[in-house]
């Protein structure tokens, strides 16, 4: 048997996160495909929802529990990680691609020493060896990547990987009390801002660009986005602007996603915005500019002046 496989759960606010469901799954396969044992590790306080993993194919979670760790700190959260690593005799270790796992997984191969593919859209095994499929010159071409190290991380894009049980079998969950914490590293503060879906979690995102001319006029696609159960994404350009936050900006510099839907309203197509959204299942892209590079990739595009369609599509909507 290949060595164990682990895969890292990230939860918030103690509720485990859609991308890690993913994450289980895709390292769930692989492990199969290695005839290899799956493993599952999550750091929180008191989390909840970790019965309900039963069917993705890991057999057992271990939750290290202590309420100085409902909050990400790099130090603690990397201490745990790698302790396990080392008792367990982990060789291939899974992490989402969210805002965390960016920031965990380096941490990790860093002190492992070993190989790490980020972003990772796509997995196959060949001759007991894991190929992972990335994305590179801005999202323009994929390159498949194997890692020669001992270990090997990899980093999943969230929202690419489908979420479905593969049997009835349950999964055990077994607790462990943390009392020698790291906490070198730590959240000071979280802002929370109600009622709003992050856009790399999002099945629809409606975006906007520099073309929408001010942050007043975020509100009709705000109105759009309401009655899609969307996000509102933002270009680089309007988050530079100060109409959006930052943590709204998709792109290269701001969050890579992948949603089902992804509406384009005023944003010409720079590069660095494409490799941040071109991977979504469905682009549809709304400019007056019949040459915006937006076009190239969107599977629908509407030529017209964002301020008479989105308006008349909210309408419709609503009827």
């Amino acid at each position: 048997m290949a060595n164990k496989l682990l895969i890292v759960l990230e939860q918030r606010d103690n509720k485990i996160k859609k991308a890690s469901i993913e994450a289980l799954k895709v390292g769930a396969d692989i492990a199969n495909k290695l005839n290899a044992e799956s493993l599952a590790v999550c750091i929180g306080d008191d989390v909840v929802g970790l019965n309900d993993l039963s069917g993705y194919g890991v057999k057992k979670v271990f939750h290290y529990k202590n309420k100085e760790l409902l909050n990400y700190s790099p130090s603690a959260y990397k201490k745990i990680l790698l302790d396990f690593i080392g008792s367990q005799s982990i060789e291939y270790i899974f992490v989402s691609a969210t805002a965390l796992g960016k920031d965990l997984a380096p941490r990790l191969a860093g002190n492992l020493k070993c190989g790490i593919a980020m972003d990772c859209v796509a997995f196959d095994v060949q001759n007991s060896e894991v190929i992972a499929t990335r994305p590179v010159y801005a999202g323009k071409a994929l390159i498949d990547v194997k890692l020669n190290s001992e270990k090997k991380v990899f980093t999943i894009r969230p929202n690419v990987f489908a979420i479905e049980k593969v049997n009835s079998d349950s999964v055990e969950v077994e607790v462990i009390e943390v009392s020698d914490i790291d906490l070198s590293t730590k959240t000071i503060e979280v802002k929370k801002v109600e009622d709003k879906i992050d856009v790399a979690e999002a099945d629809i995102i409606v975006s906007g660009g520099r073309g929408l001319k001010g942050v007043e006029n975020f509100k009709m696609l705000e109105d759009l986005a309401k009655q899609l159960n969307a996000a509102v994404g933002a270009s680089r350009a309007v988050v530079d602007a100060g109409w959006r936050p930052h943590s709204d900006q998709v792109g290269q510099t701001g969050k890579t996603v992948s949603p089902n839907l992804y509406i384009a309203v005023a944003i010409s197509g720079a590069i660095q915005h494409i490799a941040g959204m071109r991977s979504s299942k469905y682009i549809v892209a709304i400019n007056k500019d019949k040459d915006a590079p937006i076009f190239q990739i969107a599977d629908y595009g509407i030529v017209a002046d964002a301020f008479e369609i989105v308006p008349a599509l909210t309408l419709e909507l609503k009827k």
